[in-house]
């Protein structure tokens, strides 16, 4: 009988809490957008890079 309430309020507790899982998805969000950030840095970066050694090059 304890054991069954113990469950139950368990369940309800756990059901109740969604805040847990919000800041999991605000996190994978996050990550999600620095890995985009990083990559578009890192392409652009080698683009700039050989735009700069072109223009040494000719001068």
């Amino acid at each position: 009988m304890l054991v069954n309430f113990v469950r139950s309020a368990l369940a309800l507790t756990l059901a109740r809490d969604t805040r847990a899982v919000t800041a999991i998805e605000y996190a994978l969000i996050a990550a999600l957008i620095a890995v985009v950030i990083i990559a578009a840095v890192t392409t652009l970066g080698t683009n700039v890079s050989g735009t700069f050694n072109t223009v040494a090059s000719e001068l």
